[in-house]
């Protein structure tokens, strides 16, 4: 037969003490006497009695719950960016709800709907790649849930947001492929709707133009970040009249599959053609031909960030509430990271 919870009342029953006091001594409440408090506690660890979390959340109106999406868990940079997330959650009380968009806008408004329901006391994001309509964020307004946006972030104005600088990132990856004698670079894009493929392209302007070289659009290819999208970028760049000897890619994946598209066409990685990426994942080493350098995102200092501005804006005083809102707007600097064996 199954046992039933041990509630503070039988504890109190037992005791011949008030429900209030046991559960005072329970919260270890300054004004219960050191002799009861030892005494509840110990019946009650006997008993094996657990906190009605539902009642907990109840009063607290919190469900020390945070929600998280996510575009691909299977990807490097946001598992790392997870464990910051969890990490700092973790250090705090927080349990984490996670769920994965696939890259479907659609998936996302699911999940998001779905960890409202479940009452999350806040939500962190990176939008996946095709989203394009922002009214589920901004739904959640209206249940007092706030929202922190991550890497992905999507171009609303009003809005909390971590971000690794891609602009000063991609200037020094071409400018380090231009202290290396490249003259004529390409560059596989992300979807032109990404905050980040702007950013990338930008820093790609930047520095060919402060390099005094020739910014030419048509090297600027962009892409839906698939294999099949990134051999279409790779095509269209070797096909160009003014053929690229080096090209910059949107991230680590994307590099190593354009590098093993350019030993199909028989192109010498490192010698005919040269590759600089994002993201600095792992995965690289493994490769016979890794990029020649990628650019470092800290993907853990944006999950943890993120987390931190999210927990400030969830335990806000009430008396807080009124005054006009202040965005956190987090930009995390790049590092470009050297792969050249030595």
């Amino acid at each position: 037969m199954e046992q039933k919870p041990t509630t503070i009342k039988e504890i109190a029953k037992q005791l011949n003490i008030s429900f209030s006091t046991v559960s005072r001594a329970l919260h270890d409440h300054p004004n219960i006497g050191l002799r009861t408090k030892l005494r509840v506690q110990q019946l009650a660890k006997e008993l094996h009695y657990e906190p009605n979390q539902t009642a907990i959340f109840f009063q607290q109106r919190k469900t020390f719950t945070i929600g998280v999406i996510i575009p691909e868990l299977a990807e490097a940079f946001f598992s790392t960016s997870i464990n910051g997330i969890e990490d700092t959650a973790e250090k705090n009380k927080y349990t984490v709800l996670l769920g994965q968009s696939h890259d479907s806008e659609e998936r996302e408004k699911k999940i998001l709907e779905t960890m409202k329901q479940h009452r999350v006391d806040g939500v962190i994001i990176s939008i996946s790649k095709n989203t394009v309509n922002y009214e589920h964020f901004e739904s959640l307004k209206k249940y007092g849930i706030p929202v922190v946006f991550f890497d992905r972030i999507p171009k609303m104005s009003d809005i909390h947001y971590v971000s690794s600088n891609m602009i000063s990132g991609t200037l020094q990856a071409v400018s380090f492929l231009i202290k290396k004698g490249h003259r004529v670079i390409g560059m596989i894009n992300g979807p032109e709707k990404l905050l980040a493929s702007q950013e990338r392209k930008e820093g790609y302007q930047q520095s060919m133009t402060k390099s005094r070289l020739k910014f030419d659009p048509s090297l600027v290819v962009n892409s839906d970040l698939s294999l099949t999208g990134t051999q279409l970028a790779m095509e269209e760049l070797l096909s160009s009249k003014r053929k690229p000897t080096a090209i910059v890619t949107f991230n680590d994946y994307v590099a190593l599959d354009a590098i093993q598209y350019a030993q199909k066409r028989k192109r010498k990685i490192n010698k005919d053609i040269c590759f600089v990426s994002f993201a600095n994942l792992p995965i690289s080493s493994y490769s016979a031909y890794p990029p020649l350098a990628s650019v470092e995102q800290y993907p853990y200092i944006q999950g943890q960030k993120a987390t931190e501005i999210l927990l400030e804006l969830m335990n806000k005083n009430k008396d807080e509430t009124g005054q006009k809102e202040v965005y956190y707007k987090i930009i995390v600097e790049s590092q470009l990271v050297l792969h050249e064996k030595k």
